[in-house]
């Protein structure tokens, strides 16, 4: 799974450089220019890490930071201009973990991410890379080789119905809906309430682990809100 880094800065130049040195290295980047719009992404997804610029108009670097330490603690490096150092202080007492001046070469702040993340799993082993096997009442997933066996019989599924399961079983006690279901798998913006295809794989999956749909033993249908394998 590709590590998510948030960039901002309305330096458009400096934000497209820095994104397309992250990429290289296989970094999924969402890039923003504009700190309003970052915001929004801030508090509806967690990151892996987060490069703020500390000057921006409307919402500053700064802001952004004191946002993200609210709810979460992933690595924050700043962007500073020349002889701010008081920027420098101010963001590091707001949770910042490291700054850099600019100019900057990009392939320093790509090594520091890099130590950052580093530092980041070292020290917070619930951040580490998702289980490979999940096992439940007789249901054994296995992620690396794409295995699935109920009560030690090995079941035939599809890609989309494994996909669908995996994201289920990593999000055991949580109500998913088909909408997340639909763009988890297919990572399309287009989604139709009338669309009912997930509730299809969903059939099918009952039907090869002989799941009852009226008193579900594994894939429990919440009726409005989605699906969920409870704990």
């Amino acid at each position: 799974m590709k590590e998510k880094i948030l960039i901002v800065d309305d330096e458009k130049e400096i934000a497209d450089l820095v994104t397309l040195y992250l990429e290289n290295e296989g970094f999924e980047v969402y890039k923003y220019y504009d700190s309003r719009e970052a915001l929004e992404k801030i508090l509806a997804q967690e990151m892996d890490l987060a490069v703020l610029d500390i000057m921006m108009p409307e919402i500053s670097g700064l802001e952004l930071c004191r946002k993200i330490r609210e709810k979460y603690a992933y690595p924050i490096i700043m962007l500073t201009a020349k002889g701010t150092q008081i920027d420098k202080i101010n963001g590091l007492a707001l949770g910042a973990d490291d700054y850099m001046t600019k100019p900057f070469l990009p392939l320093e702040l790509v090594a520091r991410v890099k130590a950052q993340l580093r530092r980041y799993k070292r020290y917070n082993p619930a951040r580490q890379e998702p289980e490979e096997v999940f096992v439940h009442r007789g249901l054994v997933l296995n992620l690396r080789t794409h295995e699935c066996f109920l009560n030690e019989k090995a079941l035939s599924l599809t890609p989309t119905e494994f996909s669908i399961l995996s994201i289920l079983c990593r999000k055991k006690g949580e109500v998913v809906s088909s909408e997340e279901l639909f763009h988890e798998i297919w990572k399309d913006e287009y989604y139709s309430k009338s669309n009912n295809t997930i509730t299809v794989h969903i059939r099918h999956l009952r039907e090869k682990m002989k799941d009852s749909f009226e008193n579900p033993k594994y894939i429990k249908t919440v009726w409005g809100c989605g699906y969920k394998i409870e704990n």
